[in-house]
């Protein structure tokens, strides 16, 4: 049977229960990701020719193949990546992804120009671009701190990295004509015990308040902060918690970062949604697959991924919830690693999609449990694969049952050569 066939039948099956999957699926492809770029290197940058991680916060476990030596190959890899993604699509970069050509006098002095190539890039191919300030991986942060430190020349450091960041995300915004998405995470914190919990609070919020006393339009920037509550090397206290970022936002007019990782095991995203969103302008959605702490793994096809994409489609929140990746993996083929946890995100939003949810909110309104949940499980077993392949098909994107032979031909004429 071809695709268009399975499609017609899984279309019909759908529409049994009022859905109109041909809408569901023009407004998916409206739908943007924001794709990050620091899966394609291990979080490397093109600072310096030598490159590396340098620790902060950061480690990117593995050391496969194939790892792109300049922000060329880097891009090849990307292009590729991206051809495989159905559906709208964003790159969001790390301060340290410019097109430095080893003119860059030190990170705190970043320029807009600096991202030049990578505007050219989005506008030839139609896609958006959104940002992180780099803090982590340099001298200036081996103390732990950065924004929240108790020295001043550190703090002043970084202080104009993310002012000059929030420049160049307001260039960026305005050159490639859509909205970017200015996300700050800092990897301050204590892997023992402090006394300095307020302290290094304080120094936050001050450095806050003057990085956002500058105004740029919202149709070029908007500004999120990105919580955590633990990882390697922050065990014990980490200065931006979930709560200060979460007032600071709410009383300032900015958003808030969820990340998938960044909560502890047992606390699901999926609730904080519809709660979030209620009281912060917006929320930027960082998803990856924490397994016991923020170990950053490839996302795939799971409950909570489905459950997070049907919040934010029942309360019809595309305007306030901007989808983005965050995860590296060096274990694997990079490439791979980039389509994979992509299309699972795709996946999912086509789930909640195409879930029914007038006539489950009906059932629910009426207090009819057993029509609620036997609904649900009635439409576990609906032909979403049919649609999925439909919609692949349509966006000129590989079936899956074609991405890993594709993929492994890239790494064998492309990738693998790097290494001779």
């Amino acid at each position: 049977m071809s695709i268009q066939n399975r499609y017609d039948h899984a279309k019909e099956k759908f529409a049994g229960f009022g859905v109109d999957v041909d809408k569901r699926l023009d407004f998916l492809s409206t739908i943007p990701l924001s794709i990050n770029c620091w899966q394609g290197d291990d979080v490397g940058g093109f600072e310096s020719e030598d490159a590396s991680l340098g620790g902060g916060g950061i480690l990117c476990t593995g050391n496969y193949p194939g790892k792109p030596r300049g922000i060329e190959e880097f891009r090849s890899d990307t292009e590729f990546a991206f051809s495989m993604i159905p559906g709208k699509k964003k790159l969001a970069l790390e301060a340290i992804y410019g097109n430095f050509q080893g003119r860059l006098k030190d990170r705190s002095q970043i320029e807009p120009g600096h991202y030049d190539y990578w505007i050219d890039w989005a506008k030839k191919f139609g896609y958006g671009i959104d940002f992180n300030p780099t803090l982590f991986s340099h001298p200036m942060g081996e103390t732990g701190y950065t924004l929240s430190s108790l020295d001043k020349t550190i703090r002043r450091f970084w202080t104009d990295h993310v002012k000059n960041s929030r420049k160049a995300c307001d260039y960026i915004g305005k050159s490639v004509g859509q909205v970017c998405v200015n996300n700050i995470w800092l990897p301050d914190g204590s892997k023992d015990l402090t006394v300095n919990r307020l302290k290094h609070r304080e120094i936050l919020l001050e450095a806050l308040d003057e990085i956002f006393a500058i105004k740029y339009p919202e149709k070029n920037i908007i500004d999120s902060l990105e919580s955590k509550l633990f990882g390697i090397g922050v065990e014990s206290f980490t200065s931006g918690s979930h709560e200060l970022y979460l007032g600071y936002a709410a009383k300032n007019g900015l958003g808030v970062a969820l990340d998938t990782g960044h909560f502890h095991p047992t606390e699901l995203v999926s609730d904080k949604i519809s709660s979030v969103m209620l009281i912060v302008k917006f929320i930027s959605l960082h998803i990856t697959r924490g397994i016991r702490w923020d170990s950053d793994h490839v996302p795939v096809l799971s409950d909570e991924l489905i459950a997070i994409m049907q919040e934010i489609t029942r309360a019809n929140a595309f305007d306030k919830v901007y989808i983005g990746t965050d995860y590296f993996d060096a274990s694997m083929n990079r490439v791979g690693a980039w389509v994979i946890g992509a299309r699972s995100i795709f996946k999912a939003l086509l789930i909640a999609l195409l879930e029914p949810a007038a006539l489950i909110e009906k059932y629910e309104n009426e207090g009819n449990m057993f029509a609620k949940l036997a609904l649900y499980e009635n439409i576990k077993l609906m032909p979403f694969g049919d649609i999925w392949d439909h919609y692949c098909e349509k966006q000129g994107a590989q079936l899956d049952n074609q991405i890993i032979s594709d993929i492994l031909k890239y790494e064998k004429n492309v990738m693998l050569k790097r290494n001779r």
